[in-house]
């Protein structure tokens, strides 16, 4: 059995060196581990596809009593897996851990609202700033607009990566106030531009974006987290809204000052992030038991609710555990992040699912206008599919995680805009401009699903080191495909683009049909031919043998499981 364990091509994928503390610390470990009952924890099993217990038996679940113990159950209960697992000795929250702490529901849950307000709503707020500066690239005229879109996504693409290092090396309390402001700047500037030259060069400085799901995964769960990231995704569609607003209050400033509306549109829309910018370094701290300032001397958290945000950190994923808040990445786990090919399904869905739907998103204001809307009146026209996409992103969002699915439930997006895309086709070449305008709106309205793949990706990648890489890949290939969805719409074809409508049907029926379906089937064979081989061991074999000596990190151990 040993022999057939070293030989497991699980091993032979490089990964860091293991991290371990003195044997004395832990032996104090395996102490603390089994000094105290473990009966009052709360047991969760996650379970794969789990449509009937989701829909069957949570109606018949009764809501705990708020002063019961609601620590969960983890690899730190356990005195022979404890030692595996703890965190390395210079993690930044090393102090504040302890598997022997117990909470309550009521505690965990002003916890979380607390969060909410101190963590979630900055790090919203910061999103918001940076898709207000992105929102008016629809003001540009049609000629620039492909080109304009293209440099943007370019840039976007090659900064991702060396974006999230430098975020890991600094910290992204740091960097993410840091690009705010430079976007501001950037977003001032356009009050200048002078040509098509300087229109390019701005758009491809607005081409960056801030590590925040690292920044909260420090803070919630993997459970917590895809609802926090679609509400990301939400204010953009809500910002949408206020741009649209924003824009039409600001072109009636035609000719004050000598200058065009559009022109004074920038100019506010870069004071406003400017000002959150600069807010934002006062109010995201580098982690939970950091918040503490000159300026915020009691901080933000007691002991008692540090304890808890660690630990219930920790016990849903030990790897946050594994580095340093400001520890960068060397060559070597970022070369192994980069050859995870587990991770490669859901960067081929990253790249495909967006597709269908983006050109009529971008391209949303010069089609109503070419259809017979005047360009206040198309502003505003923009705030319907906003609206309801803010509900349908939430909902998409909530059953993924009520069923723990994220496939299938991913494909949805897809399968709402097919038939829209259909309806447009078949329109006749000149159609009633409301009808128009019916059938676009219900196809934008679809549910978003990028915060469920990109929670997705960031579970299966396993390791705050893989988390960065792979959550920055997963980005750059969703970057991609704005590239290629830039390019399907193109002048000759205006204003109807049959053709380009017809390639997004075929693109839309291959997601549903092939894709989606077949990255569920990968992730259903590779966990059972990890525990084909992790279950044949003997206890002996697991806990003393493989932990011990294994150098796989992340998703490469044999005791990890891949979502789907």
């Amino acid at each position: 059995m040993t022999t057939s364990v070293s030989a497991t091509p699980e091993q032979q994928i490089p990964a860091t060196d293991d991290f371990s503390l003195p044997v004395s610390l832990l032996s104090s470990i395996d102490k603390r581990s089994s000094s105290l009952p473990t009966d009052d924890l709360v047991d969760e099993v996650e379970e794969q596809s789990s449509w009937t217990t989701a829909i069957f038996r949570r109606r018949q679940r009764v809501a705990p009593d708020p002063d019961a113990i609601a620590t969960r159950r983890s690899v730190f209960d356990d005195p022979d897996l404890a030692p595996h697992y703890w965190p390395k000795k210079e993690y930044e929250n090393l102090h504040r851990f302890d598997p022997t702490a117990r909470w309550t529901y009521r505690e965990e849950r002003a916890l979380v609202r607390k969060l909410d307000w101190k963590i979630m709503l900055m790090a919203t707020i910061g999103f918001s700033a940076l898709n207000l500066d992105r929102s008016n690239i629809s003001q540009a005229n049609s000629d620039n607009f492909n080109l304009g879109n293209t440099v943007f996504l370019l840039a976007f693409l090659c900064a991702e990566l060396p974006s999230q290092l430098v975020s890991k090396r600094v910290g992204p309390d740091r960097w993410i106030p840091t690009q705010i402001c430079l976007w501001s700047f950037v977003s001032l500037s356009q009050f200048w531009l002078t040509g098509r030259t300087s229109f390019l060069i701005c758009q491809a400085l607005l081409g960056y974006i801030p590590d925040l799901i690292l920044y909260l995964s420090y803070f919630y769960t993997k459970t917590e987290l895809p609802m926090r990231l679609a509400l990301f995704w939400m204010s953009l569609n809500f910002v949408g809204i206020v741009a649209s607003f924003l824009a039409y209050g600001t072109l009636h400033m035609d000719g004050v000052a000598g200058a065009a509306g559009w022109r004074w549109l920038f100019m506010i829309e870069g004071l406003i992030t400017l000002l959150i910018g600069f807010s934002s370094f006062f109010n995201m701290p580098p982690s939970p038991t950091q918040t503490k300032t000159w300026f915020r001397p009691n901080g933000w958290f007691t002991e008692r609710e540090e304890i808890i945000i660690v630990n219930r950190v920790l016990r849903d994923d030990p790897t946050k555990g594994d580095m340093h808040n400001r520890e960068g990445l060397t060559l070597r786990r970022l070369w192994t992040a980069v050859c995870d090919y587990d991770l490669w399904p859901i960067y081929i869905l990253g790249l495909m699912f967006g597709i269908p739907n983006t050109p009529p998103s971008t391209y949303l204001t010069l089609l109503l206008t070419d259809i017979g809307f005047n360009t206040f009146d198309t502003n505003l026209l923009t705030i319907p599919y906003q609206a309801v996409g803010i509900v349908t992103m939430f909902l998409i969002t909530l059953v993924s995680e009520l069923v723990n699915e994220r496939s299938i439930v991913s494909m949805i997006e897809d399968v709402w805009t097919l038939p829209f895309l259909v309806a447009l086709y078949a329109l006749p070449s000149s159609p009633n401009p409301w009808i128009f305008f019916a059938v676009v709106t219900g196809l934008l309205s679809y549910p978003y699903t990028h915060a469920i793949q990109v929670a997705w990706c960031s579970r299966n990648a396993g390791a705050v080191a893989s988390r960065t890489v792979n959550a920055s890949l997963y980005n750059m290939f969703v970057q991609a495909s704005g590239i290629i969805s830039a390019q399907i719409y193109v002048a000759s074809e205006a204003p109807r683009y049959q053709r380009g409508n017809m390639i997004l049907i075929i693109i839309c029926i291959v997601n549903i049909f092939i894709l989606y379906p077949a990255s569920k089937a990968y992730y259903i064979w590779r966990n059972r031919q990890r525990a084909k081989i992790w279950d044949a061991m003997t206890t002996e074999v697991k806990h003393v043998y493989y932990l011990t000596t294994t150098k796989d990190v992340g998703n490469r151990r044999l005791d990890f499981r891949f979502a789907h």
